[in-house]
């Protein structure tokens, strides 16, 4: 009886151990909530609000409108021996079309292609000083700038060299160097 009683508690151990260790295995994890309502639609209002802001930024026009004021009083600094504020022009033209990289991102880089390999010339005068190379290259950026201005249906915006600055009021026969631009 002893030696059955001794196999009937080991089955029985055998039994519970079994079962205890199948009780314990990992627990299934659990599901990932789902993103609260009031995320989602503050996400949403995020982004109205940041294309709303995008709206209010100038395009290319705008932006042209100051590049082209800019573009004729550089011709007048350089004219007046005034390279410094023609440098100062030539910079704060490309910047002014800053606002196009966010709002115009497919025609931005037409702008940035014109105004390092077109322009170049014009800024390469500007730093050397020679107002003949700065006539020659002036010129040619007004012929490159109808002729883009045609290639995007603006052939109505004509672009001519003009015999006084967009702002009267500033001093262009005052010497400077075009390293006075800091």
């Amino acid at each position: 009886m002893k030696k059955i009683n001794k196999l009937a508690m080991l089955v029985v151990l055998g039994a519970l151990t079994l079962t205890g260790c199948a009780a314990q295995s990992a627990p299934a994890p659990a599901p990932t909530p789902a993103p609260a309502p009031a995320a989602t639609a503050n996400t949403a209002d995020l982004q109205k609000q940041i294309d709303e802001i995008k709206g209010t930024i100038p395009k290319f026009a705008v932006p042209m409108r100051e590049v082209g004021d800019r573009f004729e009083n550089i011709q007048a600094a350089a004219k007046g021996g005034n390279w410094g504020l023609a440098a100062y022009m030539s910079s704060y033209m490309n910047k002014a079309m800053a606002p196009a990289k966010v709002t115009k991102p497919k025609e931005y880089p037409m702008w940035e292609s014109f105004y390092t390999t077109s322009f170049k010339p014009v800024n390469d005068a500007i730093a050397a000083k020679d107002l003949a190379a700065f006539d020659k290259a002036y010129t040619s950026v007004i012929d490159n700038c109808n002729g883009c201005h045609a290639s995007m249906g603006y052939k109505f915006i004509k672009i001519v060299k003009k015999d006084a600055p967009a702002n009267t009021h500033v001093d262009y026969t005052l010497k400077s160097e075009p390293s006075d631009l800091k």
